[in-house]
C-alpha cells in the first residue's frame, strides 16, 4: 500500500507534483490560519469525460479553448487544488500545502470566510452524476489520514459546504461514509 505522508516541504510523498501557477502565500502561521479543514471537490474536463488532460492544462494555465466549446468558457479562469484523485486512484499534487491553492472561492465554514487561507483542496476526477471508483476511495483515505498526521484538521467538507449557493460538488454520489468522516 502507497504512503503519502506529507513532508516538511508540504508535498505528499508518492505523489506526482505538477507544478500550477495558480497559489500564493497563506497568511501567516499559526492562529486562525493554520490549517484546519479540508474540502472536497469534483471535476471533470470536458464535462462528463475523464482520463484527458483537461484537468491538468486547466491548474496549469495551459487549457485550449479551441479543443472544446467548453473551454472557452473556462480557459482564462485561474484555479488549483492541492491535489487531484485520478479515477484509478493516481494521486497528482499541484499545490504545496503550506501555499494557498485556490480552489474555494468565495467561501465560508462556521463563520470564517475565505477557507482557502486555512484548507487543502483535493479534487476527485468525477462529477454529480456518476459514482466514485473504490480506488479514489482508498486514495483519499490515505491521503486525509496523512493530512491529520501533519495538521490539526478539524473538519473534512465539500465544496458544497462552504459554498453552497454556488457549488453542489462533490455531490450525490460521493459515500461520506466511505471516508468515516462528514461535514
Amino acid at each position: 500500500m502507497k504512503s503519502y505522508a506529507i513532508n516538511a516541504s508540504g508535498l505528499a510523498l508518492n505523489a506526482e507534483f505538477l507544478t500550477s501557477p495558480n497559489y500564493d502565500a497563506r497568511p501567516p502561521p499559526g492562529g486562525p490560519s493554520a490549517i484546519c479543514l479540508i474540502v472536497i471537490h469534483n471535476i471533470s474536463l470536458p464535462p462528463g469525460q475523464y482520463g484527458g488532460n483537461g484537468i491538468v492544462e486547466l491548474f496549469s494555465n495551459q487549457l485550449n479553448p479551441n479543443e472544446h466549446p467548453y473551454y472557452e468558457e473556462i480557459y482564462t479562469q485561474k484555479v488549483s487544488s492541492h491535489f487531484l484523485i485520478r479515477r484509478h486512484g493516481e494521486l497528482l499534487q499541484f499545490v504545496s500545502c503550506l501555499d494557498r491553492a485556490w480552489h474555494a472561492g468565495m467561501s465560508n465554514w462556521k463563520g470564517r470566510e475565505r477557507c482557502n487561507d486555512f484548507s487543502v483542496g483535493i479534487e476527485l476526477e468525477g462529477s454529480d452524476f456518476d459514482a466514485f471508483e473504490s480506488a479514489q476511495y482508498q486514495t483519499l483515505k490515505l491521503l486525509i489520514a496523512s493530512l491529520k498526521q501533519c495538521y490539526p484538521i478539524q473538519a473534512i467538507v465539500g465544496h458544497s459546504n462552504i459554498a453552497p449557493e454556488r457549488k453542489t460538488d462533490p455531490g450525490p454520489y460521493f459515500d461520506w461514509g466511505k471516508i468515516e468522516s462528514k461535514p
